[in-house]
């Protein structure tokens, strides 16, 4: 049976990607960060889920992880690993404290070197281990192409993230291990939930208030309208059994955005945003 790992398993687009391939014959190994999380999906995917309990933050709980994926694998190669764990902290960026943006990029940058690193010998760079190189997903975005207001920490961790991809793929060729970056628009998840109960007061006494609370409406509004995750695991699913697969696949539910962003001229993307958040230059 083939088998692959995916990261922040436990909702959204890494519960698409499990409900995908487990659906395809795969067995996955999901990481969670809580036991209650394990439990429940295990119960829902059964025999062929198994949880893998750490924070990608934690070098020695994730060197655990693959510890126990090696155990079960024997002398095989890992088929896939599927980066996708990660945060967004909103804010503008005058206003966030340093530590803010550390995290962030702590979570979506520096971790997936991390899981990387610690699965890379089950991907085939230890050349001991029987079966074809496996695949590495990386979980990138939309937003690591173009960045909008007010997610500037979350943008600066996926422009990062598509360099590490770029560059990782580039080294892995030795190995025959290839690297491809998934960039989903906005998907039908609980993020949005927790996106409308943010608690934007800290920045009310802020020139960018009122813009804040448009950007919030438009966000919560377009995702609650976005592919189901099961879209995205699709897409992860291609990016990992296609014999020739693209360096990355865009899954956008807007497709006019993402035509305006990248063919109209920054300025007047400039304007275009500035006109719709009702952001106008201070008297």
């Amino acid at each position: 049976m083939k088998s692959v790992v995916v990261t922040g398993a436990s909702t959204g687009i890494g519960w698409g990607c499990v409900k995908v391939l487990i659906g395809k014959g795969f067995r996955v190994f999901g990481s969670v960060r809580k036991q209650e999380d394990a439990d429940r999906l295990s119960k829902e995917f059964g025999a062929n889920f198994v949880p893998l309990i750490f924070d990608v933050t934690d070098a020695n709980a994730v060197a655990a992880g693959a510890a126990k994926v090696a155990g079960m694998l024997g002398n095989e190669t890992l088929f896939g690993l599927v980066n996708n764990a990660g945060i967004a902290v909103p804010g503008p960026l005058l206003y966030l404290a340093p530590d803010e943006l550390r995290n962030q990029i702590e979570i979506n940058v520096i971790a997936q070197l991390i899981v990387t690193q610690a699965f890379a010998p089950l991907l085939g760079t230890d050349r001991s281990r029987k079966g074809k190189p496996g695949r590495i997903v990386m979980m990138s975005s939309i937003g690591g192409k173009n960045a909008f207001p007010f997610n500037g920490p979350y943008h600066a961790s996926k422009y990062a993230l598509e360099g590490l991809g770029e560059s990782l793929r580039r080294e892995l060729m030795v190995f025959g291990i290839d690297v491809i970056m998934i960039r989903p628009g906005a998907v039908a998840t609980p993020i949005w939930d927790k996106a409308d109960a943010l608690d934007l007061n800290r920045f009310a006494n802020t020139v960018y208030a009122k813009s804040l609370g448009k950007l919030k409406d438009v966000a919560v509004t377009m995702g609650r309208k976005g592919y189901p995750p099961e879209r995205i695991g699709n897409a992860v699913l291609k990016a990992l059994t296609l014999r020739r697969p693209k360096t990355g696949y865009t899954e956008n539910p807007n497709p006019m955005q993402e035509f305006i962003v990248t063919h109209f001229p920054k300025r007047l993307v400039d304007r275009l945003v500035a006109s719709q958040l009702g952001l106008k230059r201070v008297k």
